[in-house]
């Protein structure tokens, strides 16, 4: 180190660096080549140097807490060689002193990763100082790749519980102390890391109610020779017993519950210190062959109730039936001298070794609530770290998929949201707020413009953009992937189609109005009811969507609220034909009745017949004529209830120049790639066609839309239709 660097650090620093050193260098040695040592060692003094490395809030010099960190984890679980790498290159990458692609060239892939994963967790805490949720716990497990990495928080966590005993700062204590509590103890106790939980759990309680920790603490020590002298005269009988029955090879241990387990105990039970008199538990450990287990567990079973009076209420037999966790052992409570409950457990070797393992997940066996497959995946997890070896790291063996159905995704402010696996831009906006999901038009994702139905990664941070003129669509149904957020579209879409109805009606009373017309809401209810329309709010939303002529209303309206003037009757015998100049200069595609031309008529909108199509008249109440073609949805009721209004129609076959008429075309299909410009560039081709407008809209898979055309006849329309049907991709085709 540079003199700056060492003059930065006390005499008592410098030694415990000394001192960890030789530790690390012999934990990892056979293991890590001295040359890569020494280029970790070279990345720390070059970072200090450069004075990159600041003591924290709490006065500590990083660099020692890193190093009893890795000393600590090594310790713990046995793989020394990249868990100790990666904890002391991590300020070093932090900093910019040194990069990933150097660290991967140099050290291998599995230390780069472990290192990426420890940056990217950095970033993710940084921006939530809500770590006390529920998803903040799952959304580290989740976005860990690597199990070790969630290690190394814990263990760099418990650290500096234990640094802070000499830290004057009372308050930061208590904070340590509670984000331990919220986080860091309850991924110790689902991984099975008993001690490390019970020694955070103790100094915890230490820093946060140091006078109940310490008034406990004293007692405990005062009661420690007379508690021994009981267990020794409560195991000493047994002992005894079992000496009796050579075949069974067994182990008795006494264990003193933690400072915090007793505490939690008198507050749970309402009970001063000197009430509690289980302050220990007894453990009988059986060295037995498997077939034997269940057997020789009940043999001292028998043996330890025939000298004390069990409790029948608290046996808990987890050897007929084990707990789902794979948790096996006999529970029982009996009366021991001085009239004192003694808690006594029985179980194998192998048992005891799963239990401590952390399969028996002592946590939720104290009664906190978890989900299942988190338990058990964590559980199996903590076997593996213990069996492993470094070939099985070098194999990349600790990738994780715990929560693999669910995403955590963060707000530009910190907030976290939990999602479903394949949630959208969409699904988020209306996680927080259906207001801002109904303006949503796309999003900012860690600092990139998307569309509303981009996809959402673990961890993104996003940021919702939204416009007042956007509305709920009919194909973001198909876009949101979540419940919540389709449930909410389908309310929008309906509120939204009540205002339109609601505007509809308010503008058709006012139209009405400027032509004099006094609106009647009966009259109108027969209108609509002729038109075929159900409810009167269905035809106010056909209105709103310019799917009726307003014209027409007020004709059909007119007819109904004065008969005697209605028109109707007229028959297509009596019809008179009038005709104007503008009829008679115009070239007439059109021959009606009697071959007779000329005549004042217009291609209906409903269904847009163009040149070639078999067509029929219809005379209208105002004395005009509407064309229609044969197969038009309304053909049928208009020739079954007015016969006498229909008059026969056809193309004239002498025109040259029969001029453009516009079709819709519905076209449904796969939405793949270059679909589209392979449509439109089958239309440009043709002569006589004109594009006026497409709209296309995809639903998962699928696309559908429309496409509004310019075309001369019939004939050329369905030589189109069948040239788009031919397209790779395109489903099905038809006239609108």
């Amino acid at each position: 180190m540079t003199q700056h660097s060492i003059t930065y650090l006390t005499d008592d620093e410098k030694k415990e660096i000394l001192n960890l050193n030789r530790l690390l260098k012999r934990n990892i040695e056979g293991r890590l080549p001295a040359s890569d040592y020494r280029f970790v060692k070279q990345c720390i003094i070059k970072c200090a140097a450069e004075g990159k490395i600041e003591r924290d809030n709490f006065g500590f010099y990083p660099v020692v807490l890193d190093m009893h960190t890795a000393y600590l984890v090594g310790q713990e679980i046995g793989l020394h060689r990249e868990i100790i790498v990666s904890i002391l290159l991590n300020r070093c990458i932090q900093q910019g002193t040194v990069t990933i692609d150097e660290v991967k060239e140099r050290m291998g892939e599995n230390i780069a990763r472990m290192l990426t994963n420890l940056t990217q967790i950095n970033s993710l805490y940084a921006k939530s100082p809500t770590i006390e949720s529920e998803n903040f716990r799952n959304l580290l497990l989740s976005f860990a790749t690597d199990m070790r990495i969630i290690l190394i928080m814990i263990a760099s966590r418990l650290v500096l519980l234990r640094r802070l005993f000499n830290s004057s700062d009372a308050e930061g204590r208590k904070q340590v102390a509670n984000e331990a509590s919220k986080l860091y103890i309850p991924l110790a106790h689902k991984l099975g890391f008993y001690k490390l939980k019970s020694e955070m759990e103790d100094l915890s309680l230490r820093y946060t109610e140091a006078e109940i920790y310490a008034e406990l603490d004293r007692k405990l020590q005062e009661t420690a020779a007379s508690r021994e002298d009981y267990m020794a005269s409560f195991i000493r009988p047994i002992e005894t017993a079992l000496r009796k029955n050579p075949h069974i090879k067994y182990r008795i241990k006494g264990r003193t519950k933690s400072i915090n387990s007793i505490w939690q105990k008198m507050k749970r039970q309402k009970l001063p210190f000197e009430n509690i008199y289980d302050l220990f538990a007894i453990r009988i450990i059986i060295d037995s062959e498997p077939q034997n287990e269940k057997s020789e567990c009940w043999q001292v079973y028998s043996i330890v109730t025939d000298m004390y009076t069990p409790n029948p209420n608290r046996l808990r037999d987890w050897l007929s039936v084990p707990k789902s966790n794979g948790y096996e052992s006999l529970h029982t409570t009996v009366i021991g001298p001085e009239g004192r409950w003694v808690e006594v457990q029985i179980r194998t070797e192998r048992m005891d070794a799963v239990a401590e393992h952390g399969l028996a997940a002592h946590w939720r066996y104290k009664g906190i609530k978890s989900e299942k497959g988190l338990d058990n995946l964590l559980a199996s997890i903590r076997d593996t770290l213990e069996h492993l070896s470094e070939e099985d790291v070098s194999e990349n063996k600790f990738k994780m998929e715990l929560y693999k159905d669910e995403i955590f995704v963060f707000t530009p402010k910190g907030d976290l949201y939990r999602l479903t696996k394949g949630a959208t831009i969409l699904d988020f906006a209306f996680s927080i707020h259906t207001g801002l999901g109904c303006k949503c038009t796309g999003a900012l994702v860690n600092g990139r413009n998307v569309p509303i139905r981009h996809t959402l990664n673990n961890g993104d941070q996003v940021e919702i953009i939204t416009s007042n003129s956007q509305t709920p669509k009919q194909a973001w149904l198909a876009i949101a992937k979540t419940g919540r957020a389709r449930s909410k579209i389908r309310q929008a879409l309906k509120d939204l189609t009540a205002r339109q109805a609601d505007m509809a009606r308010e503008m058709l009373i006012r139209k009405f109005k400027n032509h004099k017309i006094e609106y009647d809401e009966a009259i109108m209810d027969q209108l609509t009811h002729k038109m075929g329309f159900k409810r009167l709010s269905d035809f106010y939303q056909r209105v709103a969507e310019g799917g009726i002529d307003i014209g027409d209303i007020y004709k059909r309206y007119n007819a109904i609220a004065n008969p005697e003037s209605n028109e109707s009757t007229q028959s297509a015998q009596d019809f008179t034909l009038q005709t104007d100049k503008e009829s008679l200069g115009r070239s007439d595609v059109l021959v009606i009745e009697r071959n007779l031309k000329g005549i004042d008529y217009k291609l209906s909108k409903c269904c847009a017949p163009i040149f070639g199509d078999e067509i029929f008249g219809f005379v209208t109440i105002n004395g005009g004529i509407s064309i229609h073609r044969t197969d038009c949805v309304n053909a049928r009721q208009l020739r079954e209830r007015y016969p006498y209004r229909v008059i026969e129609a056809r193309w004239s076959d002498s025109v040259a120049n029969k001029g453009l008429y516009q079709v819709t075309l519905r076209i449904v299909g796969h939405d793949d790639i270059g679909i589209v410009n392979n449509i439109t560039s089958v239309i440009t081709q043709e002569k006589d066609v004109i594009m006026r407008g497409i709209n296309i809209e995809s639903h998962d898979t699928l696309f559908s839309g429309t496409l509004t055309l310019m075309i001369s006849e019939n004939s050329k329309l369905n030589k189109l239709i069948a040239k788009i049907e031919n397209i790779k991709g395109v489903k099905q085709v038809r006239r609108v």
